[in-house]
């Protein structure tokens, strides 16, 4: 849970950094669009208008501006397409813009004028108000104005309608007064004839954009629904896909798996534990229908001798040959009987997990108690047990004892079967693990088959045969005992010449095995 809210948190400040990061980037280009578009609407008209008083050479240009030549500035290919094409061009740089126009001088001139923004605007509309289109106050000619330079301009009617004192100085000193208000920036100016007139050149540029706020907001609320959206499609996606498995393994298909690519989280971790449960229940299945089959095949043998011996009962001829008959249907039941207890045990180990009394034990005590056990029904055969150097010392270990003695007779018990006259159970223990190994001096059996004689029934042709006894499940409950152990059962070769039977195991059970 915590990998997958730390991915989700580390996912959504990554998307939000990045939206931000973007979204100040599409501000600030978006800004400089927009200034450069309001400082183009407002200086094209005067601009254009100023081009045509710059014809005459013996005009003086208002202060900020001046005729250059082409090849005295530095252009760029498009600015002088724009020019050539007779359009108003405005480029910002800082504080300063600078607006350029061709003018028609007959040589490849261009007018250029360079101001402080919001401060020194008004000096161009002033110039050309005053100075070349208004003569008077007409208010026919003040409408022609203002369509030619696209400001609004207003008669006051006298001093009184000015509020500002720092106005009134300013146009009693220099004629005119530039200022900024809620309708932002204006000047008024005083004419020759002494009338004054207002210039309203129209809004200051605005950073905020009510449309490019609203359309950022929307933009970083498509693309947080769109990564959650992935996110959850992902997650959704990976369920859907145990779903499926479940689904094809209730139909059957045992084999059915869940990809357990990516990242290691809560879903991964429910993948892994569903194919677990798969592999076991396949291998349920396959030890379970391995069981039928040689169950009914082991019983058949005994059930028929047993229906012979019965039969047999009746014809016999003397008291002797009738306690023969009964002798030998009372080995077939106990044959019966130990089949079946096998069987019962194997299933219990394989049935997804036996409970199993952990406790501390002298696992030397217990491998002593089997030989001792093994040396009274073989008194023929040599058995014996020896340590490695200082294994004595670690001889306890937490095992479920009654399972740890099964496992070591199965094997001292088979290893007898096959061997020529010696059998040794070597111990060897240390502080992490312990470790029993049966060996004998018999046959051994090859290496290509040491896998498969821990298969539940397994009969190898040259080694195990049905006159050396056993059914082939001795080994398997050797194998899942040391399982449930923690541990693990393999085969080798002794030095005596024969096979290597080696049970390794924990000496320590962890907490979550204990019961």
């Amino acid at each position: 849970m915590k990998k997958i809210l730390t991915r989700i948190f580390i996912g959504l400040v990554s998307v939000i950094t990045v939206l931000g990061l973007f979204s100040l980037g599409l501000v600030k280009i978006s800004n400089q669009v927009r200034e450069e578009h309001y400082w183009h609407s407002l200086l094209a008209s005067p601009m254009n208008a100023l081009a045509t008083v710059a014809k005459k050479s013996d005009i003086a240009l208002p202060e900020r501006s001046y005729l250059s030549d082409y090849s005295l500035l530095d252009l760029s290919e498009v600015t002088r397409t724009r020019l050539a094409h007779n359009r108003v061009v405005v480029s910002l740089d800082g504080d300063y813009l600078k607006a350029l126009v061709k003018v028609e001088t007959g040589k490849e001139t261009v007018l250029v004028f360079e101001s402080l923004r919001d401060k020194q605007i008004a000096t161009l509309f002033r110039y050309l108000v005053k100075d070349f289109m208004l003569s008077g106050n007409d208010n026919e000619q003040i409408k022609q104005v203002e369509g030619s330079l696209g400001i609004d301009i207003t008669k006051l009617d006298d001093r009184h309608s000015i509020e500002s004192q720092i106005a009134l100085n300013d146009i009693a000193k220099q004629g005119f007064h530039d200022g900024m208000d809620n309708n932002g920036l204006f000047s008024i100016l005083r004419l020759s004839s002494g009338e004054l007139l207002r210039l309203d050149y129209g809004p200051t540029f605005s950073a905020f954009s009510s449309t490019l706020f609203v359309s950022i907001i929307v933009l970083v609320v498509a693309v947080l629904m769109l990564f959650v959206y992935y996110l959850v499609e992902g997650f959704s996606r990976r369920l859907r896909s145990i779903e499926t498995a479940a689904s094809r393994i209730s139909r059957g298909e045992l084999e059915a798996r869940v990809s357990e690519a990516g990242s290691e989280d809560a879903i991964a971790r429910l993948g892994g534990a569903f194919n677990s449960m798969a592999d076991h229940i396949q291998r349920l299945m396959y030890v379970q229908k391995e069981m039928i089959h040689a169950v009914s095949h082991e019983l058949r043998t005994p059930v028929a001798r047993i229906r012979f011996g019965v039969q047999m009962i009746e014809d016999c001829p003397s008291e002797e040959a009738l306690q023969k008959q009964v002798k030998g249907i009372d080995g077939d039941i106990q044959e019966l009987d130990e089949l079946i207890d096998e069987i019962l045990t194997y299933a219990r180990l394989e049935q997804g997990g036996p409970i199993l009394a952990f406790q501390e034990a002298d696992i030397g005590a217990i491998v002593e108690q089997v030989v001792s056990e093994q040396g009274l029904v073989k008194p023929d055969m040599q058995i014996f047990s020896e340590y490695k150097d200082g294994s004595d010392v670690w001889k306890m270990s937490e095992v479920e004892t009654r399972y740890i003695h099964r496992s070591i007779q199965n094997l001292v018990g088979n290893a007898t079967r096959y061997a020529k006259g010696r059998v040794k159970v070597v111990c060897s223990f240390d502080a992490e693990t312990c470790r029993v190994d049966v060996e004998d001096d018999g046959p051994g059996i090859p290496e290509e088959d040491w896998e498969s004689v821990f298969t539940p029934f397994a009969r190898l042709d040259d080694s195990r045969t049905r006159a050396s006894g056993g059914y082939g499940l001795g080994l398997s409950i050797v194998r899942r005992i040391l399982y449930w152990h923690g541990g693990q059962a393999f085969l080798g070769r002794s030095d005596m010449g024969g096979a290597k039977f080696s049970l390794v195991w924990p000496r320590k059970q962890g907490q979550a095995n204990k019961f």
